[in-house]
């Protein structure tokens, strides 16, 4: 693999997709190095591991790699990619190291909108428990393997597939998983035509010999299958799905359903379901239940008996910042969620809705273009909530836009969420904010992509000192992700 390379350099190496590639090829014996602006935990674990990390970059960083490797934030005025170029070091993009990794497995890619992060957890898991030993590289911590990357010694590889710059078409998987198809990205397309007929062109990457397993609950996905010339299975809670759940029932912290699958129309031209058996979830949420349901295709594709796939469903207990619980000081519960899109946010408030609390929001929307799209969508997202504190948005590289601020975005969501929204303008102020408002038997949930992610510690630190002081959050600067 990689030939006589050796040496590796990553330009951004905290990003959460390049980390795990990054430490996949240190655990293969690679001679790993990277640079990264900003400090983490991420950064932190890699150094651990004994890859070499800079926190600036500086031509110098290049040393004697033989590649380059880049995250889709940075670009050719960095000075280390300079360098490599002047010294005509081959540079490339994330995805065509992981398609390289990808090459020489039985590999598994998943491609959507949203749920891809939990549903590729959920397929490692579910592999990992049946003794198959996969190697997975996830956008997300993975508290079963205590990272976002685990290196294994049997043949099959699952990864997240991230279509937001087209970079997904880099890929060649055995079997593509597609979860939905979103207004999401476009700026990296021409128009939502171009979009769809990416996650059509990825779909016939896969090899005559593999699958096509793509959710039958999403009318943008199911649009455009017709063009799709692999071997399709179906999934979700359609009634004609393929693979489909009924009797689902939602818990707080849990879900259950009965999975059943259609015979194949050579088998039985009426494609009669048959009851697999039932699932339970340590997750919660509708969305969990679909996303569970793209595994148990995953898993019948590959030969599993459902009661194995069942069986590492049930021990699947989230992943970083996916409707995470992160504590409970006081009797108010913290959530975290990485849910920045309309979507995702009702899906997070349709789950936190199940634990029947008072809900406080804390959400820093994610990127202005972004916002400025979707602005009329994100006060029914929200209606879930009973009070919404407002954070300013995260930039994420790109320019303001003139009339795209949180103010705006506030007086939306009050006109149709019906909730109560303060506006915090700096994020270091937020805990602050929250300790007014945050009463015992709440439950606070906090919402973004951008550096939100450090609020939950924050607040859980607050309110265990009993929420005196002016607590200021260490706030992440508004870079790029």
């Amino acid at each position: 693999m990689l030939g006589k390379t050796r040496r590796v350099h990553f330009i951004g190496i905290g990003g959460i997709g390049m980390s795990g590639i990054a430490e996949l090829l240190a655990n293969l014996g690679y001679v790993v190095s990277g640079s990264d602006e900003k400090r983490s935990a991420v950064t932190d674990r890699l150094e651990t591991l004994g890859i070499r990390v800079a926190h600036f970059h500086d031509a110098q960083h290049v040393g004697d790699a033989e590649v380059v490797v880049v995250s889709a934030a940075v670009g050719p005025a960095n000075a280390e990619v300079r360098e490599a170029m002047r010294r005509q070091i081959p540079v490339i993009p994330r995805a065509e190291m992981l398609a390289e990794l990808m090459r020489l497995r039985y590999s598994i890619a998943v491609a959507g909108a949203h749920g891809k992060t939990t549903t590729t957890s959920m397929i490692a898991v579910v592999l990992e428990r049946a003794g198959l030993d996969p190697t997975a590289v996830i956008g997300g911590r993975l508290s079963a393997f205590g990272s976002n990357a685990r290196l294994g010694r049997g043949e099959l590889l699952v990864a997240e597939a991230d279509e937001s710059d087209r970079s997904f078409l880099k890929l060649f998987p055995t079997i593509a998983v597609m979860t939905n198809i979103d207004h999401e990205h476009l700026e990296n397309y021409g128009d939502f035509d171009d979009l769809q007929q990416a996650f059509v062109d990825f779909a016939n990457k896969v090899p005559f010999y593999g699958a096509v397993i793509a959710c039958a609950d999403d009318p943008n996905l199911t649009a455009v299958v017709p063009r799709m010339t692999r071997r399709l299975i179906t999934y979700g809670l359609a009634a004609d799905a393929d693979v489909t759940a009924t009797d689902v029932v939602l818990g707080p912290f849990t879900a259950q359903a009965t999975v059943n699958r259609r015979a194949r129309r050579a088998e039985d031209p009426a494609r009669t379901p048959a009851v697999l058996g039932p699932l339970t979830l340590n997750v919660p949420g509708r969305h969990n239940v679909q996303n569970a349901l793209a595994a148990v295709a995953v898993g019948l594709e590959l030969g599993l008996p459902f009661e194995r796939v069942a069986e590492g469903l049930r021990a699947f207990r989230g992943a970083e910042r996916r409707f995470e619980v992160r504590g409970e000081p006081n009797g108010i519960l913290i959530v975290d969620d990485y849910g920045h899109h309309p979507t995702e946010i009702a899906a997070a408030l349709a789950a936190a809705g199940g634990l029947n609390r008072r809900i406080v929001v804390a959400f820093q929307p994610h990127r202005y273009t972004r916002t400025a799209r979707l602005m009329s969508a994100f006060g029914p997202a929200l209606a879930g909530a009973d009070h919404i504190v407002l954070t300013d948005i995260y930039a994420a590289g790109e320019d303001p836009i003139p009339g795209v601020t949180i103010e705006v975005l506030a007086a939306a969501i009050r006109q149709k969420a019906g909730a109560t929204v303060d506006v915090v303008p700096q994020l270091a102020d937020i805990v602050p904010a929250l300790l007014r408002v945050v009463r015992p038997g709440d439950v606070v949930l906090t919402l973004g992509a951008g550096s939100i992610g450090v609020v939950p510690e924050q607040l859980i630190e607050a309110l265990n000192r009993g929420g005196e002081g002016s607590t200021r959050v260490e706030a992440a600067g508004g870079g790029r992700t």
